[in-house]
């Protein structure tokens, strides 16, 4: 019966995940039926890089597959090869690889792809097979939702290059975005950096907007300086923009 012991895994600040054996239970998302339904489309195409729905447990709690790996959840605490030229370019074609199978699916709807949403070091899987740490899968599809492919890159690049004040270096921030964006390929560049600066400003706000109006988790998130933070990130992104633009040769 050792199977069925429940272990907390880290990183899951919001929805509490736990391991039982192979599996991976959590509550259900707000939109169970669309993340459901992704996650079959991605198990019909054989495609490696998400967790597959496995039903629900006697708790009502969703049961995924858990994917073996290191995922690097400490904020500011991750392996140097999470950031590497050779892991970004890696996270980059996992994205345009789900966003190729999601184009033109009724998953999709009238939106050019299905976005995660969330994408980060934390919500990624690495193995290393020789050559160091590189990701293979991501996990939390919670938010996924249709939209457009440049909303995930500039996340991405927010999140995984870690534009903000403690990479102080624009012009080293500038070549790591480069890496992403000609990794994943596309014509979306040149609205990159302003989808960049969307989310940071969208994510700062609604956490504070989400505390104001009671949610505990939010509350929480706001008391631990995660607003502050992410609207830092946002006024460095802001001063650094041109930067950024040329980086990607845009005018």
């Amino acid at each position: 019966m050792t199977s069925m012991i429940e272990q907390p895994l880290r990183g899951g600040f919001v929805s509490g995940p736990v391991r039982v054996g192979d599996t991976v239970r959590k509550p259900p998302p707000r939109d169970a039926a669309f993340v459901r339904r992704l996650l079959d489309h991605f198990t019909r195409l054989e495609w490696s890089g998400a967790p597959r729905f496995l039903g629900a447990d006697p708790q009502g709690r969703d049961m995924l597959s858990f994917i073996d790996g290191h995922v690097p959840w400490q904020h500011g605490r991750q392996p140097a090869e999470v950031r590497s030229v050779e892991s970004l370019a890696g996270v980059a074609r996992l994205v345009r690889r789900f966003h190729d199978l999601t184009e033109g699916t009724a998953l999709a709807g009238d939106d050019e792809v299905v976005c995660h949403n969330d994408l980060s070091p934390k919500n990624t899987v690495y193995r290393d097979h020789g050559a160091g740490l590189r990701p293979v899968a991501f996990i939390d599809w919670d938010i996924a939702a249709p939209g457009r492919r440049v909303h995930d890159l500039a996340h991405v690049c927010w999140q995984y290059v870690g534009l903000g004040p403690d990479l102080p270096d624009a012009a080293e921030a500038g070549r790591l975005v480069r890496v992403v964006a000609d990794a994943y390929g596309g014509d979306d560049r040149a609205e990159l950096v302003d989808a960049i600066l969307w989310w940071q400003e969208r994510c700062w706000r609604g956490i504070e907007a989400a505390a104001d109006a009671g949610e505990p988790a939010m509350i929480c998130l706001r008391d631990q300086g995660a607003a502050d933070e992410v609207r830092a990130a946002h006024e460095w992104t802001a001063r650094n923009a041109d930067v950024l633009r040329r980086a990607l040769d845009v005018p």
